[in-house]
């Protein structure tokens, strides 16, 4: 249930971002209240998710998978460019969440 958690606070701040590029500097109504929205739903979600889980690994987690996801969204809805250095980047954010979540974090 608390990985659960995890993913649905990472889904809320993808939303939240996204939503953030849409509302042109807070400029623009809609998009802005559902950015706002959305970061309050994934600091409720990732407060709880916590509870349960490991800091490191869990902020880790929410880091390293928002970051890999926005830079996707960022290239494939508005047309940002990615290069080899970025994708490499992102290989290896990804790469040091998964070693931090499988080796990195001693059981208590």
């Amino acid at each position: 249930m608390s990985y659960l958690l995890l993913f649905s606070a990472i889904g809320c701040e993808i939303f939240a971002t996204t939503c953030m590029k849409y509302s042109d500097g807070f400029t623009k109504l809609l998009p802005s209240a559902l950015s706002i929205v959305g970061y309050i739903g994934c600091y409720i979600l990732f407060s709880k998710a916590i509870m349960h889980i490991n800091l490191a690994a869990s902020y880790a987690t929410w880091c390293g998978v928002g970051i890999a996801a926005t830079a996707v969204i960022s290239w494939l809805i508005f047309g940002e460019k990615l290069n080899l250095v970025g994708i490499l980047s992102l290989v290896l954010i990804i790469a040091g969440v998964i070693l931090l979540n499988v080796f990195g974090i001693a059981a208590k």
